[in-house]
């Protein structure tokens, strides 16, 4: 069966997804097909960043970009899912594709594939490197898809940078079971004589990518060893070989957005030295405004109008593995530490993911849980969430939808609660779609 994580609601999805192959084996070899008849546009773009791992991938590119777009530059970037529209995907000189240039290169690319296999993944990422190629821009980011070395992104031979976030387990039916094995795939976006940016890792991951580095004779720039991160009074503190930096706090709500920050302030630095410091500092402050779903504040739309009648603050956040999970539970308890009112998940998850692994972290905060599930065939029901739930000792109770979910979390006696949408990105896509006002732009 075919379970590509996508809300099949926009036409050229269809489109896309029609040589969809049967099987999917990991490679480049279609997408550089691809990438040939079309002359190579890969081949044309600016310099590019090829950012991996398996959290904070998505926030880091938010940085990165908020950070070049305060310096002035234009950006290209692709990411991945998207939450509510297709369009989200590709940005093409910081702005998100148009309609009619989608359809205009998804007719281009139709014909030059002629019929043959090709994934969505894949098609979608020639399709954005197709646009990059025709737009002049300063830089190009790029977020991995799955894994890294054999993802359909890895067909740079000479990024500017690689940037590997931290490595946790996650996608083990394609990457794993071993944490080695999963950065080994990580690690494969690393290139001959090309610098890396590398997150702290677990020791496991670290001794993979340190030999994928030497092997390839490329610069490895380690946080916590060549440069760090961290906060103090508020503020982050970039620590690089050659200068101390004292920037504002990252928008994005979370300790571990300040490594996150850092891993991005880091990254830009390595390959371009010319960047201001104010430029990297509003960067650092502003990313929120172009990263959704992670520990996101909701105040528009109809679950959020539902929590402001009650008092309380609503929540969604994308995360969906266990070192999400405890990277989330302890941006709740700053929460919860800095305003203490009781804490109210309401979860929904694919079936495929360690959901006893999420909730884990949070058993120690007790909060109330209300397990639900979303638009997929392949989610987690809410019965079996529940019971996830309930094996690390939190109390969960199951609910047909979002939307009673969050009714509970509000009627439940006592003061206002803080009430968290998580559970996976597909999940908050579907909250964020309820309402126009919530539409990531």
């Amino acid at each position: 069966m075919d379970h590509d994580p996508i809300r099949a609601s926009d036409a050229v999805i269809q489109r896309l997804r029609a040589n969809h192959p049967v099987l999917i084996d990991l490679t480049t070899g279609r997408v550089e097909r691809l990438l040939a008849a079309l002359g190579h546009p890969e081949r044309r773009l600016p310099p590019v960043v090829h950012v991996a791992g398996t959290n904070g991938k998505g926030s880091t590119v938010a940085y990165l970009r908020a950070i070049a777009e305060a310096q002035g530059l234009k950006v290209h970037a692709i990411t991945s899912p998207h939450l509510v529209r297709f369009a989200e995907r590709i940005r093409i000189a910081g702005e998100l594709i148009s309609d009619e240039k989608l359809e205009e290169l998804t007719d281009r690319l139709e014909a030059a594939n002629a019929g043959q296999p090709i994934s969505f993944f894949e098609i979608t990422t020639v399709l954005a490197i197709q646009a990059f190629a025709e737009t002049p821009a300063d830089l190009c980011l790029v977020e991995v898809g799955l894994g890294g070395r054999f993802d359909a992104t890895n067909i740079f031979d000479a990024p500017a940078v690689s940037v590997i976030t931290p490595i946790d387990y996650d996608h083990l039916e394609m990457l794993g079971p071993e944490l080695s094995k999963i950065a080994w795939e990580k690690a494969g976006i690393i290139k001959h004589g090309r610098p890396v940016v590398c997150a702290r890792q677990d020791e496991e991951a670290l001794e993979v990518i340190e030999r994928e580095a030497d092997d390839r004779m490329a610069p490895l720039f380690l946080m916590g060893r060549d440069f760090d991160a961290w906060e103090e009074r508020g503020r982050l503190m970039v620590q690089m070989p050659d200068r101390l930096l004292d920037l504002p706090a990252p928008s994005l709500f979370g300790g571990y957005q300040f490594d996150n920050a850092g891993l991005a302030v880091a990254a830009a630095l390595t390959f371009d030295h010319e960047l201001s410091e104010d430029a990297l500092g509003r960067g650092v402050a502003s990313a929120v405004a172009v990263w959704p779903a992670r520990f996101q504040r909701l105040t528009k739309g109809p679950l959020a109008d539902l929590a402001k009648a009650r008092g309380a603050d609503l929540w969604l956040d994308g995360g969906h593995n266990p070192h999400a999970g405890r990277a989330l539970a302890e941006a709740a308890s700053r929460l919860t530490d800095r305003d203490p009112r009781p804490l109210v998940l309401v979860a929904g998850m694919f079936a495929r993911k360690d959901a006893e692994g999420f909730f884990r972290p949070f058993a120690e905060m007790r909060p109330r849980v209300f397990t639900t599930t979303f638009e997929s065939d392949i989610a987690a029901t809410p019965g079996d969430l529940a019971e996830a739930a309930r094996q690390v000792g939190i109390a969960a109770e199951p609910v047909p939808d979002v939307t009673e979910g969050v009714r509970k979390a509000l009627d439940a006696p006592g003061p206002p609660p803080h009430v968290l949408i998580c559970g996976g990105l597909h999940f908050a896509g579907e909250v964020l779609a309820m309402s126009r006002e919530t539409w990531p732009t």
